[in-house]
């Protein structure tokens, strides 16, 4: 009997011991064969890269990208005893209404964003004010359906991108403005218009950076050879040829003399002549890239390229270095004036000052409409439009900005007729922007050449490394004694003519005004635009600068519209240091000037 119980014990232990065996057995195998959410040894880490920055020729920068995070809250990881110290900390470091943040709490149970517009500096704030409340308990774990304990606290996640224009208005609208587009939930801006645009895929990044790598116990990324790596590749930085004081200041002149004259607009360009250098390009009209208004619309355009009209008087001096340089023409020739005022066919062409007899060239320096369109007829129709043509007439300009308008010309049949002749040589029945005409004005302080305007100096990455901007070989236009023939006529027009108010002692300054009815609704109506090029020199700067006034109303004469912007344009490059008169020749010009007698 004793022995019967001593093999039952014996028999029930090894049925235990089996039982156990078995179980351990199938909780291997269902441990083997069930997926599991095993932590991963790896960790991988990202960062957006970022679009390039804009700056000015002395290194300011004018747009910039700044990131932008979102604050993240769980409502119901947020002890409700303590709800209002959450939302009277939340508001000091975030700047938002408490109210504002109260109602955004409510507004759901669970995950509420708070903000969406945080900046870096504002962040770093929020992410140490998160781990405050956790040391408070503020934040309480919550029990999910599934039985899981959660507690989220206050995330601040990197949500996007903000272009930044610290100057406001400075530089627009050349500099443009960009719009956003949400990627994947994360907000990415592209150029519209102006640099912005034109240059949107340089200035956009091009890689962002990624790191896969083997993690501590910490959750912190091992980095070594088998680590994963991409490296941060941001946009390219543009770098401009305008220095920012002087932008700035010239468009204090255009935003002064628009008001004096209660014009729509007043448009400044100064170029480096021998370069094509743009080192300042300056709008009366100008927006906040960061804050545009409907009333802003009508400034968005670069309308030094983007507007085109009918140029008036400035035209004169090209077409008369035309004929000049075929050798059809002699600067004494004399051509009759018609005391003002001379009918070829059915048109009558009317001089604001009248001449009886008038050399070649003093018809330049008077600005003579009777003169240039009885010369012009020296040039047949196809000498005409090829000569328009090869000063840039009906080309884009080359500079490096979008949505240029190319303007219009005459055929070379409808040249070939004298009324279309004479038309065109006083600047009507063509059309042209601004910056054709400062690039063709340009080949008479350039020996003949012609050259394409650049507004943009170099592209640089993030290394610092220098990728320079494509330039075009110059084109030689007109041969160089006739351009500088055309020079002498042009200073002569400031000493004598229609640009008086232009003159600067000890300088070399040359040019000439333009005064042009506006059509609309194809009739020409009591508006105007006027315009003044010209050049600016030292002996060692050489500046080519052109103004243009859209529709001046107190006065409407070129002559006391757009000469006095070239004139304090000058004054001011004198200041600056941009240009250095000639101290014996200023104090030479000073003697010789007429006394003034009251």
């Amino acid at each position: 009997m004793r022995h019967s119980n001593k093999s039952k014990k014996i028999l029930a232990l090894f049925l235990v011991l089996m039982l156990g065996f078995v179980i351990f057995l199938t909780v291997m195998l269902y441990t083997a064969l069930h997926p599991r959410d095993i932590p991963s040894i790896y960790s991988e880490d990202t960062a957006k890269a970022q679009r390039g920055s804009i700056i000015s020729a002395d290194g300011y920068h004018i747009a910039t990208t700044q990131k932008l995070y979102k604050a993240v809250v769980n409502t119901r990881n947020i002890d409700p005893d303590k709800e209002e110290l959450f939302v009277q900390l939340f508001s000091i470091y975030s700047g938002i209404d408490p109210a504002e943040i109260r109602q955004r709490l409510h507004t759901r149970k669970g995950s509420v964003t708070l903000s969406y517009h945080i900046s870096p500096k504002e962040a770093m704030y929020l992410k140490t004010l998160g781990f405050e409340l956790r040391r408070l308990g503020v934040f309480i774990e919550y029990e999910t359906p599934s039985g899981n304990r959660v507690l989220q606290g206050l995330n601040i996640i990197e949500s996007g991108e903000a272009r930044i224009y610290p100057y406001g208005n400075l530089l627009t609208p050349l500099l443009g403005y960009p719009r956003k587009i949400e990627e994947e939930g994360y907000t990415r801006v592209y150029g519209i218009k102006g640099l912005e645009k034109f240059f949107d895929e340089e200035l956009n990044p091009q890689q962002n950076k990624t790191q896969k790598a083997l993690r501590d116990v910490n959750g912190y990324l091992i980095l070594n050879k088998q680590s994963d790596v991409k490296r941060q590749i941001n946009g390219l930085t543009v770098k401009l040829n305008i220095p920012i004081m002087l932008q700035a200041r010239i468009e204090a002149i255009t935003d002064r003399i628009k008001d004096q004259l209660q014009a729509d607009e007043i448009i400044a360009t100064v170029m480096e002549s021998k370069t094509g250098k743009i080192i300042s390009l300056a709008s009366s009209n100008r927006f906040d890239p960061s804050h545009i208004r409907t009333s802003d619309y009508p400034s968005l355009n670069t309308n030094a390229i983007e507007y085109s009209f009918e140029p008036g008087s400035v035209v004169k001096p090209i077409i008369f270095s035309l004929m000049l340089d075929r050798g059809l023409i002699n600067p004494y020739d004399m051509v009759n004036g018609h005391n003002g005022r001379f009918t070829m066919g059915r048109k009558t062409i009317v001089d604001e000052h009248p001449f009886s007899m008038i050399s070649a060239e003093d018809v330049i320096v008077h600005s003579s409409n009777i003169g240039i369109a009885q010369l012009a007829q020296k040039l047949n129709g196809t000498e005409f439009t090829e000569g328009l043509k090869r000063f840039g007439f009906t080309h884009f300009s080359g500079i490096d900005l979008p949505y240029e308008k190319r303007g219009s010309i005459p055929s070379s049949t409808q040249l070939n007729n004298y009324l279309y002749k004479a038309i065109t040589s006083y600047g009507y029945g063509m059309r042209s922007n601004s910056m054709q005409m400062i690039k063709a004005y340009n080949v008479f302080n350039n020996g003949g050449k012609l050259i394409n305007p650049m507004v943009v100096e170099a592209l640089y990455d993030d290394n610092g490394r220098m990728i320079p901007m494509q330039i075009q070989a110059p084109t030689q236009v007109i041969s160089p004694s006739t351009a500088e023939r055309m020079k002498q006529i042009l200073i002569k027009t400031v000493n004598e003519g229609t640009g008086t108010i232009a003159k600067t002692p000890g300088l070399e300054v040359g040019g000439k005004t333009g005064t042009a009815h506006i059509a609309k609704n194809g009739a020409y109506v009591n508006s105007y635009h006027t315009s003044f090029i010209g050049f600016a020199n030292d002996g060692k700067h050489y500046y080519t600068i052109g103004i243009a006034v859209i529709e001046p109303r107190t006065v409407y004469f070129a002559s006391i519209t757009a000469v006095p912007v070239f004139k304090a344009i000058v004054d001011l490059m004198i200041e600056e240091k941009y240009l250095t008169p000639d101290p014996v020749a200023a104090a030479a010009a000073t003697e010789t000037s007429p006394v003034h007698h009251p």
